[in-house]
């Protein structure tokens, strides 16, 4: 039996033996006893069209085919360097380079608010509904509105409590902006 294959934009053929064409209907789960040898190799060539000899792929391999395994970045320290994949590492993945933040930045990050929160919380010790307010507010972007809604105050002594808090924080630590 000859496959009809496409790549690309062409199609190729492959010569099967009557195993090969055995296991292929196998695989393809085709069904059909005591059929003549064309008419199983139609369904073959129908199933396997249908299943693998899509345009979807090809549009996707058309896209993809310039992808370069060792892409080059810039380095963090601003000079223009290169990223090498190790050609012998079978885990390397192209999609891996492509991410824009990665768990150290996002854990570094996430240090940086809770030394903020902490720093916050210990200064208004004794007002601990203006930290809250502060944090939801300022530092997690809370609309006043919503704020004031969730914990059931007015948003005027919200927005007295926010004023109060930001001044005892410029007091304690003028270098900080606020």
């Amino acid at each position: 039996m000859k496959l009809r294959i496409r790549y690309e934009n062409e199609y190729q053929f492959i010569e099967l033996d009557s195993a090969a064409t055995d296991q292929l209907w196998v695989s393809l789960s085709l069904d059909g006893e005591g059929l003549p040898q064309e008419e199983r190799e139609r369904r073959i060539q129908d199933a396997f069209d249908e299943q693998l000899n899509k345009p979807e792929y090809n549009v996707w391999h058309r896209e993809t085919r310039h992808i370069d395994p060792t892409p080059k970045r810039k380095r963090m320290d601003g000079r223009r360097g290169y990223i090498q994949g190790d050609p012998d590492d079978t885990a390397f993945d192209i999609m891996d380079y492509l991410l824009t933040t990665n768990d150290i930045e996002m854990h570094e990050h996430n240090f940086e608010y809770q030394d903020l929160c902490a720093w916050v919380r210990k200064v208004l010790a004794r007002k601990p509904e203006w930290a809250d307010a502060f944090i939801a507010v300022r530092l997690d972007g809370e609309p006043i509105r919503e704020y004031a809604a969730r914990i059931g105050a007015d948003e005027n002594n919200i927005s007295q409590k926010l004023k109060r808090a930001e001044k005892k924080l410029r007091e304690n630590y003028k270098e900080r902006q606020i």
